[in-house]
């Protein structure tokens, strides 16, 4: 909890002596720091530097992150389930451990990496999914691929909340969404790229085995690990090491971190600010907050091909007609964030994005003939990934412009990933073999958690706007953190949280 500002302790923070005892006296403001050393940088065009740099680099890790945990769903209309004895509901058994791998790893995993470095860590990580994914296509039996999925999600879970942390270290607040947004849409792109890759993979039944399945997992998988390798090269750390960045466009970038972030702080690693986290009330709502679109998420991800398959159409067809709604998803996404950076809103897009996925799960649940009328069930999928996405980017870049503390940071994106993720072990429950084509559990699950994001994120607008008001009545808002000596991360009465 925040130290109770006293008196006293009121005055020193007065707009009549800002920041006299936190700033070095021989230090220079950020903006003529810029103005003496860096004049000849051009900020948009580093900016652009960056996101080319960064961008791409994690994106397509991502983008294989997300394609080797959903081509499960491609494997099982391609003869997965038969080959290996699934029975009854059994298929979904290896969903779930997938995520207990993912949650229990998640902040151990962003501890490593805020003790080693990204270049290190982020490709190691990639490596030793892609080796366990292809290992799932030569598996014999049902045993093996249940421990084959368990230790993906272990593998998997660093790399999301790795990238969020790693974000916060090199753009302002106010950069962050659309970027996290923009990382995030790998995700949609890797579901449409599973459909089209499902498609072709499955002419290869009948080569060595008599299903198309095990090559799904095969060839993507060595993909994973072959360009991992090379992201070793082209993963940077931080922006001091950079070796794409003259020297004065570091101190650019430390002169505009510095203007408004903790990024440019020289923050060791301590326990207590693990705890912080913990004990922050508000880092457990921002892991309710993508608690309540996970399910939905993943629950989609996992089970459109299936869902489709279930309309009536041959499995070759449903892989393909999984690709629209993703692109869609993917344009939704980059859409909504770019509109929520404008306007510097995030509750009332996330509220909106969750309303329009409410909508497609209505459409789903009211046609009582899928098969008779498939149209209409396809159509309300275009509505609840459209929605789903630009939903669960938004919420996923909270933490990342809020928590202020490095390792407070880096913990509270780990926890907001592993609350949320809880939500997608209950999913990978709900979709059994026996309710296609309606999938009346599933699809209502995914409604009322939708309601739920609404309901929590209405809650976070409320105490976020709330705790603003309160501290302008205690202490004038400082956006230069980099240069107070005495900070005190996002607990300090002159930090505004956005909402």
């Amino acid at each position: 909890m925040a130290e109770p500002v006293t008196e006293e302790k009121s005055q020193q923070y007065s707009e009549s002596d800002p920041d006299k005892r936190s700033v070095d006296p021989g230090s220079v403001p950020a903006s003529e720091t810029v103005d003496l050393e860096t004049n000849s940088v051009n900020e948009k065009s580093l900016l652009r530097k960056l996101d080319i740099r960064l961008l791409p680099a994690v994106g397509i890790l991502y983008l294989l992150s997300f394609l080797d945990r959903s081509n499960v769903g491609n494997a099982r209309i391609e003869g997965l389930a038969s080959d290996l004895g699934m029975t009854g509901n059994q298929h979904l058994t290896d969903l779930t451990l997938y995520f207990i791998g993912y949650v229990i790893f998640e902040i151990p995993c962003n501890i490593v990496l805020k003790r080693t470095t990204p270049r290190f860590w982020l490709p190691t990580l990639t490596i030793l999914w892609g080796i366990v994914a292809t290992l799932m296509g030569i598996v014999q039996n049902l045993t093996g691929f249940f421990i084959a999925r368990f230790f993906l999600g272990v593998a998997e879970s660093g790399l999301f909340p790795g990238v969020v942390y790693y974000f916060s270290m090199w753009y302002k607040r106010r950069e962050r969404q659309f970027r996290i947004s923009l990382f995030f849409g790998a995700a949609a792109l890797a579901g449409s790229f599973g459909g089209i890759l499902a498609y072709g993979i499955g002419f290869m039944r009948g080569t060595v085995w008599a299903h198309g399945w095990r090559w799904i997992f095969i060839l993507e998988g060595i993909a994973t690990v072959l360009i991992a390798f090379g992201a070793y090269w082209f993963i940077h750390n931080y922006p001091d090491t950079a070796e794409f960045l003259s020297d004065k466009e570091r101190k650019f970038i430390h002169a505009r971190l510095a203007s408004d972030s903790d990024a440019t702080h020289n923050e060791r690693f301590a326990w207590d600010n693990v705890l912080r986290a913990i004990k922050d009330p508000k880092c457990w709502l921002y892991g309710l907050s993508f608690h309540t679109m996970s399910l939905p998420l993943y629950t989609f991800s996992l089970f459109l091909p299936s869902i489709i398959n279930a309309l009536g159409y041959r499995a070759a067809t449903a892989q393909l007609l999984t690709i629209p709604p993703y692109a869609f998803a993917f344009l939704t996404t980059l859409t909504v964030a770019t509109v929520s950076e404008r306007l510097h809103q995030r509750a009332i897009f996330i509220i909106g994005s969750a309303t329009f996925a409410i909508v497609g799960y209505i459409m789903l649940l009211a046609n009582k003939d899928p098969i008779a009328h498939p149209g209409l069930s396809y159509a309300g999928t275009f509505f609840a990934v459209g929605g789903i996405y630009p939903a669960t980017a938004l919420a996923l870049s909270w933490p990342a412009i809020n928590v202020s503390g490095q390792t407070k940071r880096a913990v509270a994106n780990a926890m907001q990933i592993s609350i949320g993720n809880l939500g997608a072990v209950l999913g990978t429950q709900l979709y059994r073999s026996g309710d296609g084509p309606r999938y009346i559990v599933g699809h209502s699950f995914a409604l009322g958690y939708l309601a739920g994001n609404v309901i929590v994120s209405s809650l976070l607008y409320f105490i976020l706007s709330r705790e603003n008001e309160r501290r302008d009545g205690v202490a004038p808002e400082v956006e230069e953190v980099g240069h107070l000596k005495d900070w005190d991360g996002d607990e300090d009465p002159r930090w505004r949280f956005q909402y």
